[in-house]
């Protein structure tokens, strides 16, 4: 297979990588675009190795490899693009040991790099009560959106459960709802607290029967149309509620759900009872959140810790030296 004509390979390293694309689209039957990508990655990673001082294909350690990495990172590859890259670079070695034309694999210790896994969005319990307490329950809007933020956080309710609740699924006088996850069909039972009780309550005494319409069904919470509110209704409610309650950034209705289960994994509960609370299949999902605990822990010693506090003489009680 010859070279691409806009894909450069230094000498020394062509007759390798021509074989490989070769075999790729022979043998492998990849197409044109897939094997043109294996050959710029392959060209990019040999002029790499020239850059090095690296003579040939037998000479490329692991070493070469991670640095090879660190650098297209610096240069604002993406993780995927990198993954991507050393996925081509590992196939490409491996090829070369079965041609008995490399001895030793040099990518075998080179883990693909991942993407850092972002922390949840999640509110301070002030922020939570501030923005709780900015519906007015006076109107049927204002009952019904203070009862979905006490239910999103005294539940960890998603907002799609949320939007799905029947008036069958809430028990105030046991102090439950029973969710409906979509998720493999399977229901849970959730506990709901004082609040969130409370104003579930005023909701379904008055509030609700202002919203529903001749063909109301069961739905809990409506929308002005008497119909099931809608979860784009839910967000946009509750990005305006926030914005009326100050904070600093429109708040998702997830970050009720998040910040229910941190500041229960705060208060010390147990991570199994909230993966189970939550509904997560997979307990490495719930352990997102101890994450997300170990940066609070961090900011508050930096914060106050006497270690990170300035150290100059005025800041210690004056100047004056010891005899």
């Amino acid at each position: 297979m010859k070279a691409s004509a806009d894909i450069e390979i230094p000498p020394g390293y062509e007759e390798e990588i021509h074989s490989f694309l070769a075999y790729c689209e022979l043998e492998k039957g990849l197409s044109k675009n897939s094997t043109q990508a294996y050959e710029r990655d392959l060209a990019q990673f040999a002029f790499f190795l020239v850059s090095k001082n690296i003579g040939g294909w037998q000479e490329a350690q692991t070493g070469h490899v991670a640095q090879w990495i660190k650098r297209m990172s610096a240069k604002g590859f993406a993780v995927a693009s990198l993954a991507r890259k050393l996925s081509a670079l590992k196939m490409f070695a491996r090829y070369l040991l079965r041609e008995h034309k490399l001895e030793k694999d040099f990518t075998s210790l080179q883990e693909a790099p991942r993407a850092a896994r972002k922390l949840p969005d999640t509110l301070t319990k002030e922020e939570v009560e501030r923005l709780l307490a900015i519906p007015d329950q006076a109107s049927p809007q204002g009952a019904r959106d203070r009862a979905i933020m006490e239910l999103a956080y005294s539940s960890g309710l998603r907002v799609s459960e949320i939007c799905s609740l029947s008036l069958q699924d809430v028990d105030l006088e046991n102090g439950f709802v029973r969710v409906h996850s979509g998720k493999g069909d399977k229901d849970r039972v959730v506990p709901l607290g004082t609040a969130a009780m409370e104003a579930v309550d005023v909701y379904m005494a008055s509030a609700r029967l202002r919203l529903v319409k001749p063909k109301t069904g069961s739905a809990l919470f409506l929308s002005n149309r008497g119909k099931a509110i809608s979860r784009k209704t839910v967000w946009l409610r509750m990005r305006d509620w926030s914005v009326k309650a100050g904070l600093s950034m429109p708040v998702k209705p997830h970050a009720l759900r998040h910040s229910f289960a941190t500041h229960l994994l705060e208060g010390g509960a147990d991570l199994r009872a909230i993966q189970e609370m939550l509904g997560h299949a997979d307990i490495a999902t719930t352990q997102i959140y101890t994450s997300v605990e170990k940066e609070r822990l961090w900011e508050q010693h930096a914060r106050f810790h006497p270690i990170n506090r300035p150290t100059s003489t005025s800041d210690r009680g004056g100047g004056s030296k010891a005899p």
